[in-house]
């Protein structure tokens, strides 16, 4: 297509064009731009693209898009004035890459805590009857089974098209996606058609990036604003804001609970580290998977899949087969002292929470939790009190570690954690800035049948520290340790 037809079908309004050659690439980092290419000069929140036009326009970019037009423009460029170039960069890519979203059925899943587990599980639900699918997500994206490592929970608007073209080209039918607040704010699924979309549960988060809970909220319900009128919205109702999302949906609204009047329902049977037992509209599941958030995952799977016109009893099949996302309420037992080892991506209050009370309601009274947790830097510091706050009181030991610290100290991160906790349980807390040896600790003063949860990186399998990653994956470090501790 030539940079006219992109022009005309996006109704921009701009000057004579100088040069309307074939768009060859459409770039938002200078460093890719080939010749032929169009440079959309987007503001982000670190770096603005105009301090890169002219970088752009040496690599060979004939069209430079733009919220302001440079001073000193060069003769042949064509500059496109637009009022926002992030949400425009996300329609030209969709545009370049054929519009690959309407030609699958694109599922989104939003919310705090939840995401990664219902669209991995969608995922694999659907690859077990019998589609070719596509994932988002934070741990991998995925062409069926083929694996794409992955760098953010949701990719940037070109390399999210693309990824949703080679889905198209390998067979794919659907898509289930990881939808950040960031991405939203910052305009990534600009462009994109959405089959339909899911809220899981908003708590405490990302205050860092959206200053406050009402914006990090707003920038949620976006998503949900702009979904088409023959999508559907898919809603927590047991969320205080479960319905908030919805307010000015256009989207067919269908709603999912545990406790409330809903569309659909799930009732809790049994809920062991040997599985949840559901009952979900009158049908009794048994599940590999643990606590009462993913008993409101696997309904919002199951919903899902009955929107999208699943046969019920194939759904609910293939349910009792599916296994925890990697990173999710994963244990391990010591061999010895039969010590449970439990490995968590909980890094919000919230999520903490959720883990402590599935783990406090599975254990006898002569059992202890100890929780390894830590916060990480560059991030969100007003929920590290909250974190500390919540392990002290639902443990009955806690050791305070560093998690990824980034440019920041361990050690004031690990205070700030440290000053959310009551005087009168502090003398059950550790602190420890070396993970490993945090891990080794845990392992050391627990008793035979203790809980240990590892909580906060879950599947990472690195720390980072002074803008270095270090491999290190909590699961194997306390597989490890268990068997030196066996001998």
């Amino acid at each position: 297509m030539r940079i006219s037809e992109y022009i005309e079908q996006l109704n921009i309004y701009t000057s004579e064009l100088s040069n309307d050659s074939e768009v060859t690439r459409i770039c938002i980092n200078s460093k890719l731009v080939i010749p032929g290419a169009v440079f959309i000069a987007v503001k982000g929140s670190q770096v603005d693209g105009h301090a890169y036009i002219q970088q752009a326009i040496e690599a060979g970019a004939h069209t430079i898009v733009c919220e302001h037009v440079p001073s000193i423009v060069k003769l042949g460029i064509n500059y496109v004035e637009v009022q926002n170039a992030a949400h425009t960069a996300g329609l030209m890519a969709s545009m370049f890459f054929e519009n690959p979203s309407s030609k699958l059925q694109l599922i989104g899943v939003t919310g705090t805590n939840g995401k990664t587990s219902t669209a991995t599980l969608l995922y694999n639900l659907f690859k077990k009857l019998g589609y070719t699918v596509g994932l988002i997500s934070t741990v991998k994206n995925c062409i069926q089974d083929e694996v794409i490592p992955s760098t953010h929970t949701t990719p940037d608007c070109i390399a999210l098209n693309e990824l949703l073209g080679k889905m198209v080209a390998g067979g794919c039918t659907y898509c289930f996606m990881e939808v950040s607040s960031h991405a939203i704010h910052q305009h990534r699924i600009a462009g994109l058609v959405f089959k339909g979309g899911i809220f899981s549960n908003i708590t405490h988060d990302h205050l860092d990036y959206h200053g406050t809970f009402k914006n990090y909220l707003d920038a949620k319900k976006k998503f949900f604003d702009e979904l088409p009128k023959a999508s559907f919205a898919l809603t927590n109702m047991d969320d205080k804001n479960g319905m908030v999302m919805v307010q000015n949906c256009n989207a067919k609204i269908k709603t999912y609970s545990l406790s409330s009047l809903s569309d659909f329902r799930a009732q809790i049977l049994e809920n062991a580290f040997s599985g949840l037992v559901l009952k979900i509209d009158g049908e009794e599941v048994h599940t590999r998977l643990v606590g009462e958030f993913n008993a409101y995952n696997m309904l919002a799977v199951y919903a899902t899949a009955i929107l999208l016109e699943q046969d019920k009893t194939q759904v609910l099949i293939a349910l009792s087969s599916l296994e925890a996302v990697e990173g999710r309420f994963n244990y391990i037992v010591s061999d010895k002292d039969k010590i449970v080892g439990i490995v968590d991506y909980a890094h919000t209050p919230d999520a903490l929470e959720k883990v402590l009370e599935t783990i406090n309601g599975s254990r006898t009274k002569d059992v202890k939790v100890i929780t390894i947790v830590g916060c990480g830097g560059d991030r969100d510091k007003t929920k590290r009190p909250v974190m500390g706050d919540v392990a002290s009181k639902m443990s009955q030991k806690i050791i305070l570690t560093s998690d990824n610290p980034r440019s920041e100290s361990a050690v004031e991160i690990i205070k700030e954690m440290k000053s959310g906790i009551d005087a009168g349980r502090i003398k059950n807390v550790l602190s420890i800035v070396d993970r490993r040896e945090a891990i080794r600790t845990a392992c050391t003063i627990a008793e035979r049948g203790d809980i240990i949860l590892l909580a906060g990186k879950g599947h990472e399998t690195y720390q980072e520290i002074n803008g270095v990653k270090h491999p290190f994956d909590d699961k194997q470090v306390l597989a490890e340790t268990f068997i030196e501790l066996d001998r």
